[in-house]
């Protein structure tokens, strides 16, 4: 495709995206109207939104729009796993500018729309608006299937706390990038294109988990949030916490401590989550941690000590790129 978004026009713009779009049975009506029509046999909406701002979640020297398409999609549709619910779809809201080549928000629609046959969802609708700087604005449904959601307040003194997915990757990959680097290339793309364990959500509900999240701010802050919300303390092992070997590669390279990127880094969107410490769990969740007591000061520690170094992320609380780009 030539040209740019402005030659291209709203309609010739909306007309290219939804051309590449797929549908899954859950969608009754797709895009083409004044609204979707999305199926809800639970009868309840589970529903999450993200907003990724050029410069400050991305950059396109370092993520190609499909890389783009595939993150913002997959932090959000995280979010839907983490409730213990099926993601079922997916609106985007765009804004571009007009000088913006058509290639790009093409691009981005199609890592959008594989991102969501991954976690078996589909793209419904949106808009798209013209702007002065890129903004990726995706919002997330999802069914619970008769399930109860599993939410940040429900863990309880003697639970274990386990993970499943990637920890410090995406970090790590930002590292080598911001050195000018592009290899390890296993660390950039986890970077790049986080992989939510999309089913480890439902199933950790299945399983009875008492609170449950996804990682995108870093494992000590999102548990944090549990905590709080749960009133309880949570204590982290590093001894159970694997460090892949390439990743203390990289941590000596660079002269940081690759456990700091597994404690703090975000953007992998593993899913994090506490279980009655008689639950058998699979092999796919790893036990780092238990919940120790109820807590006048809700905290995580690690090792039993307060975790004193920086890290986590708070969208207003820091200056830069965020971690996930």
């Amino acid at each position: 495709m030539k040209g740019t978004v402005g030659e291209l026009g709203e309609f010739g713009l909306i007309r290219e995206l939804t051309s590449r779009l797929t549908t899954t049975p859950a969608v009754r009506l797709g895009p083409g109207d004044d609204a979707a029509v999305v199926a809800a046999p639970d009868r309840r909406v589970v529903a999450s939104t993200d907003v990724l701002l050029e410069g400050r979640h991305f950059r396109r020297d370092w993520s190609t729009a499909y890389d783009v398409g595939r993150k913002a999609t997959a932090q959000n549709l995280a979010d839907i796993a983490a409730m213990g619910a099926v993601p079922t779809a997916v609106l985007l809201g765009l804004v571009v500018p007009a000088e913006l080549p058509a290639t790009w928000p093409t691009e981005l629609m199609d890592g959008i729309r594989d991102e969501c046959q991954v976690a078996g969802a589909a793209v419904v609708g949106g808009d798209v608006v013209r702007g002065d700087t890129i903004t990726v604005a995706i919002t997330a449904l999802g069914d619970l299937r008769n399930h109860e959601p599993v939410t940040r307040s429900g863990a309880r003194a003697g639970d274990v706390v386990a993970v499943t997915g990637w920890l410090g990757w995406s970090a790590a990959g930002l590292a080598v990038l911001s050195r000018g680097f592009r290899s390890p290339r296993a660390f950039v793309e986890a970077h790049r294109r986080p992989e939510p364990p999309y089913h480890a959500g439902p199933a950790a509900a299945a399983l009875g988990a008492t609170a449950m999240t996804d990682v995108s701010d870093g494992l000590i802050a999102d548990l944090g949030h549990i905590a709080e919300a749960s009133k309880v303390r949570i204590d982290l092992r590093t001894a159970a916490i694997d460090v892949p070997t390439q990743m203390l590669d990289i941590g000596q390279a660079v002269g940081v401590d690759p456990l700091q990127w597994v404690l703090t880094g975000g953007e992998d969107h593993a899913i994090v989550a506490t279980f009655p410490p008689d639950v058998k769990l699979p092999a796919r969740w790893k036990i780092i941690g238990e919940v120790v007591n109820p807590s006048a000061l809700p905290q995580v520690t690690v090792d039993g000590a307060p975790w004193d170094k920086a890290g986590g992320w708070d969208h207003f609380g820091d200056d830069g790129l965020e971690p996930g780009e």
